[in-house]
């Protein structure tokens, strides 16, 4: 089994400094096989806060792998975040703002969309894409194909931010050159499920995870993500911070695996159909391919 732990807009300057050691102490416990995190891991991107974010990722025992958010560029400095808009995210968490990883049965492939143009509604460029697809194309055979990205390619009825630009093309690319799973954030909402709106979306599992950290929470509860991949199942669990004793706890579990047609929940839950695979137990390998 491999086991990845997706973070989210942890927002160091805006957090809740309860939560810090309850969230180190959930994912060390789960021992995953890497954390990825998929941007804003500060407010305003100050020094300070990039401090706070670095120390936070030093006590994972884990390996990290990172892409920036829109808030992880200065706002409020314009000729800093035209010239040089990821300075300090480079001197403090990580110099490759498009990582990849390899581990056992999956690879894992970062992209930036930050936009220092557009801070807020991000853009995921051409050029980002064709890099993924390579990467996706020679990947391992059987691989499982995640991307890691801060800004979603869907979003749910009701979001009032506007969708990134360059989705709607990119995740047909993504879903024709292999990519499996995109993990993202910005929303700080919780949603696990194919990309239902698009022609070939249901080769695309969406995993959105809220907030770690941050205090903006748009009611919901602070939480990440604990995927596995077990043979042909994944198995995705919303861990999040019970409201008394601020400690990281289970709650909601989704079971997916693939068909000819795409993504199938395995649970019977949620708008997606079950599909031929009925049960998450007794995996066998090669069902990414």
């Amino acid at each position: 089994m491999t086991r990845l732990i997706h973070l989210s807009d942890l927002h160091f300057g805006r957090d809740r400094p309860e939560l810090l050691d309850p969230l180190i102490t959930a994912v060390n416990d789960l021992r995953p096989d890497l954390v990825a995190i998929s941007g804003d891991l500060t407010q305003r991107a100050l020094d300070s806060q990039f401090r706070a974010a670095r120390a936070f990722i030093d006590r994972i025992e884990a390996p990290v792998l990172s892409v920036p958010g829109n808030h992880d560029i200065p706002l409020h400095l314009p000729v800093t975040r035209l010239l040089r808009p990821f300075h300090n995210y480079r001197q403090w968490i990580a110099r490759d703002l498009k990582p990849t990883a390899q581990l056992d049965g999956m690879t894992v492939i970062g992209l930036n969309t930050v936009d220092r143009y557009r801070w807020q509604r991000g853009r995921i460029r051409s050029r980002h894409v064709r890099r993924a697809c390579s990467v996706a194309r020679d990947s391992r055979p059987g691989d499982l194909v995640v991307l890691v990205a801060h800004h979603p390619f869907e979003h749910a009825p009701g979001v009032e931010k506007r969708l990134m630009r360059g989705a709607d093309k990119a995740i047909d690319r993504l879903a024709d050159c292999g990519a499996d799973v995109i993990l993202s954030g910005h929303l700080h909402l919780w949603r696990t499920e194919p990309f239902l709106t698009r022609p070939f979306g249901a080769n695309i599992l969406q995993i959105h995870a809220g907030t770690g950290l941050s205090t903006r929470q748009r009611g919901e509860p602070n939480d990440f993500a604990c995927i596995d991949r077990d043979g042909e199942v994944l198995r995705v669990a919303r861990w999040i911070a019970s409201p008394g004793d601020a400690a990281f706890a289970e709650s909601t579990i989704r079971h997916f695996g693939r068909t000819p047609t795409g993504w199938r929940t395995l649970d019977g839950q949620g708008p997606i159909p079950a599909g031929a695979i009925t049960a998450p137990t007794a995996p066998s390998q090669g069902a990414f391919a």
